[in-house]
């Protein structure tokens, strides 16, 4: 289990973290934070089970942090420890879903009851929207590039999250017939239209649930490259197609994700993994490519080259080409022996 601590004094920080660290069953991971901005930031970075946190802070307050905590991460459990007993702070942290309002100063028995009795509630299985539409978009994007491997190794991770968040079996089969549906949806508005049993809804257990779906996934792509019959054409290979036709174009890097069918995150991330070169730097050398086979036409000006290759700026073309191939482009040309 994984706490995160919020409190602006030191002293009283520190306190918490050893009655907490004296606590048993140990705690996995004990974190701190200085102010209610801080915890936002370690939240977002890595989820914790419960934060332990103070009302009055410099930067945001402890009742706003437990307010977005509340919207954004309603799975994390909430514990306000503060040295004002005012009644409206109290009546605001429980409209936040806070579990307990402690009064300072707490003692070690104080805290180690408290946890007693949050750590024996049951577990109200939740997956959180922004994580539940992430999954989503990533078994759209392999599915669609035909990444087998990846897919299989999104598969894993899924059926691992799944169980983590203790889903009771119909939830988990209304969220997978949900995921089903959207998936359907966003691969008809790509003109294929998967057909797989949803098996899944006759499972008797939440493994069992989790893994016939995770199978129709598999269904899902195998049927796409039926489809396809072969003819599919990689998505980076189309990219960089697409980029290399259009050098004397300013294209976004948008564009190209667009007319690939791809998040341009995703696609930028892929496309450095496969071609070794941001989308940046791979279109600067392809003009640069595509730049010397034009110099090495003598009736061509090097102005115009500039100009096919996408340069509306003829200093930034000589500067950049010098970078890339070592020598100016006029150095170049009468290398070639062209004057």
């Amino acid at each position: 289990m994984h706490v995160l601590i919020v409190d602006d004094e030191p002293v009283i920080r520190r306190g918490i973290v050893k009655m907490a660290e004296m606590y048993q069953p140990a705690f996995s991971r004990i974190q701190t934070a200085e102010n209610g901005l801080e915890a936002l930031e370690r939240i977002r970075a890595c989820e914790p089970d419960l934060v332990l946190v103070d009302v009055r802070m410099p930067k945001m307050d402890g009742l706003e942090l437990c307010r977005i905590i509340h919207e954004e991460f309603p799975q994390i459990k909430t514990v306000v420890i503060s040295g004002y007993s005012d009644f409206e702070y109290a009546q605001k942290s429980m409209n936040y879903g806070v579990r307990h309002y402690m009064l300072k100063p707490v003692t070690t028995a104080d805290v180690h009851d408290m946890l007693n009795q949050l750590i024996k509630e049951p577990s109200r299985g939740y997956m959180p929207p922004s994580r539940y539409i992430e999954w989503i978009d990533q078994m759209e994007q392999h599915i669609w590039a035909l990444q087998m491997e990846e897919l299989g190794s999104l598969i894993d991770r899924w059926r691992d999250y799944c169980l983590s968040v203790q889903l009771s079996l119909a939830g988990l089969k209304e969220l997978l017939d949900d995921c089903y549906a959207l998936l359907v949806k966003r691969f008809q508005a790509r003109n294929y239209s998967p057909s797989i049993a949803q098996a899944y809804l006759q499972a008797d257990s939440v493994k069992e649930a989790i893994d016939t779906f995770n199978k129709g996934l598999i269904q899902m792509a195998k049927g796409l490259q039926a489809v396809r019959s072969g003819s599919f054409k990689d998505p980076m290979e189309e990219a960089k197609s697409y980029i290399d036709s259009r050098l004397s174009e300013d294209i976004t890097l948008d564009q190209v994700a667009a007319m690939v069918g791809l998040t341009p995150t995703y696609f930028s991330s892929l496309f450095k993994k496969v071609t070794q070169e941001t989308f940046v730097q791979y279109r600067i050398n392809k003009r640069m490519m595509k730049a010397k086979e034009l110099l090495a036409i003598p009736y061509v000006r090097i102005v115009d080259v500039a100009t096919d290759v996408g340069y509306d700026d003829y200093p930034h073309f000589t500067k950049t080409f010098k970078k890339i191939v070592g020598v100016s482009p006029s150095e170049y040309r009468a290398g070639l022996g062209i004057k």
